[in-house]
């Protein structure tokens, strides 16, 4: 099963701001369940005048409880609420001449139960303009940018598991003895309806899919625009400020991570209360 959505808005910020507000994206107020960010590869190709690069994210994922029901038990190691890390990978180009940046990021983590492919292209909003001169934050509100979204969602959850049981159900159906013997005595057929079942699985996970990530990608948005609303009104100084406060809000001595982290602990020591004979 896939499916495919498709969205595009404009940024009111030009195309030199808003792709460098995309590599300074992480962490910011409204992305608190990014991890890290690593780069991988950077290169740049003196002859085509373009910027690759690959970059790891590091973040927390939480299966929906309508799909966590539908999984072994265990899968997800110790968690049982559906949350755990995931990586993402994110590969770029950038052609500041052209002015068009293209992007693509996958789930490196539950392939089985759902692969989310997301392509983005960063244009220039008016191409028939020269670019303005100047230095990059000076004319930062003169342009537009124009970004269009696709994402892909493919799902092949239960697909090995009914491969498998047909493959079975053929080899015991070739070997059979009894294969001219009439319709009664045979066994009766199951495939259309294991086949039917397995596809309403992954519609249904392909569904949730993509549901959160029309969410997602309004919070992504909005996420950007604080970014170059910082760039904008401090510069670098003004991001790399923002971030170190972001940081601290979802990671410090307060943040949400410290305290999911505690209750979490308290829980355990909840859980397995000590014996009398135990050792101070």
């Amino acid at each position: 099963m896939v499916k495919f959505f498709e969205s595009s808005f404009t940024y009111d910020y030009s195309f030199p701001a808003v792709t460098l507000a995309y590599f300074l994206r992480y962490p910011n107020p409204l992305a608190h369940h990014v991890f890290s960010t690593d780069v991988i590869d950077r290169r740049f190709d003196p002859i085509t005048q373009k910027l690759h690069t690959t970059r790891l994210h590091q973040k927390r994922s939480r299966i929906p409880p309508a799909v966590l029901k539908l999984l072994p038990t265990g899968i997800l190691g110790a968690s049982t609420d559906g949350t755990a890390k995931s990586y993402v990978i994110e590969k770029s180009v950038v052609d500041v001449k052209q002015g068009w940046m293209e992007t693509e990021t996958r789930n490196l983590e539950w392939t089985g139960i759902l692969s989310v492919i997301e392509k983005q292209v960063y244009r220039r909003g008016d191409t028939n303009q020269p670019p303005v001169q100047g230095g990059l934050l000076e004319h930062a509100k003169d342009e537009t940018t124009d970004v269009t979204t696709s994402v892909t969602f493919v799902s092949r959850f239960g697909q090995a598991r009914a491969l498998g049981k047909r493959r079975k159900a053929d080899t015991a159906a070739s070997s059979s003895t009894s294969s001219s013997e009439t319709d009664e005595d045979s066994p009766p057929k199951r495939g259309f309806l294991a086949s039917w079942s397995t596809a309403s699985v992954q519609r249904t996970i392909e569904i949730m899919g993509m549901r959160r990530t029309r969410e997602a990608l309004v919070k992504s948005k909005e996420g950007m625009n604080v970014v170059l609303e910082r760039l904008l009104h401090g510069g670098l100084v003004g991001v790399v400020e923002g971030m170190r406060r972001d940081h601290e809000d979802a990671f410090g001595p307060n943040g949400p991570w410290k305290r999911a982290w505690q209750q979490g602990r308290d829980n355990s020591i909840d859980a397995n209360p000590r014996h009398p004979f135990d050792e101070d």
